[in-house]
C-alpha cells in the first residue's frame, strides 16, 4: 500500500483523481449526508433526495457501496427489506461533504449576485 505522500493528485496518472469525481457528483454528497444520522432503506432515500431517479439512485449506491463508504445489508423481512448506512470510512467522508453542504447553503446567495452582475456585463 501507498503512503499519503506517494499521491499527486495533479499528475494525470494518480489513482487519487478518480476520488474527485466521486466528489464531485452533487447526488453523491447528497446520499453521504442523507445517511449520516440513521440507516435508510431505498425508498426513503429516493423521498428525501428530491429529483433523483431511481436508476441514478441505485448506481451512485453501488458505487459508493463498491468504494467502501456505505454498507448495504439485507434484512431479513417479508418484503425483504435493503438498508443503507455509513461506513466507518463514510463517516468520516461524511464530515467533509456536511461542511461542503453548509458552505453552499451559507454562499449561495452570494453566488446568485455574482452570478446575476456577471451576466448584465455581458448583455451591456
Amino acid at each position: 500500500m501507498n503512503t499519503f505522500l506517494s499521491y499527486n493528485v495533479y499528475r494525470s496518472n494518480c489513482p487519487a483523481r478518480v476520488f474527485f469525481e466521486t466528489l464531485a457528483n452533487k447526488w453523491v454528497l447528497l446520499l453521504m449526508n442523507a445517511l449520516e444520522h440513521e440507516p435508510q432503506h431505498f425508498n426513503l432515500l429516493k423521498k428525501n433526495i428530491e429529483g433523483i431517479s431511481p436508476k441514478v439512485l441505485s448506481q451512485t449506491l453501488k458505487n459508493l457501496e463498491r468504494d467502501g463508504f456505505i454498507k448495504r445489508t439485507v434484512m431479513d423481512t417479508r418484503p425483504v427489506r435493503v438498508e443503507y448506512s455509513l461506513t466507518p470510512f463514510g463517516e468520516d467522508f461524511s464530515k467533509t461533504t456536511y461542511l461542503i453542504k453548509n458552505w453552499a447553503e451559507k454562499n449561495i446567495d452570494r453566488v446568485l449576485s455574482a452570478q446575476q452582475i456577471y451576466d448584465a456585463e455581458q448583455f451591456k
